[in-house]
């Protein structure tokens, strides 16, 4: 989990989010314009409650 596939850095946050969510393997099959987006996305957010909503919407939008 210490990079994604393009060589970028997953955000600790992120990073949790995801697995809480059992959607690591999800994130990492998406195109790498995808993950920069949900990484970029990811930067913005404050708390931990906002990031897993965050997660939440995006597993539930596949």
């Amino acid at each position: 989990m210490e990079k994604y596939t393009s060589g970028t850095e997953l955000p600790v946050g992120l990073g949790i989010a995801l697995e809480q969510y059992n959607a690591m393997d999800y994130f990492l099959s998406l195109p790498t314009e995808a993950q920069r987006q949900i990484i970029d996305h990811a930067h913005t957010i404050q708390s931990k409650k906002d990031m897993l909503i965050y997660i939440q919407s995006i597993v539930t939008s596949k």
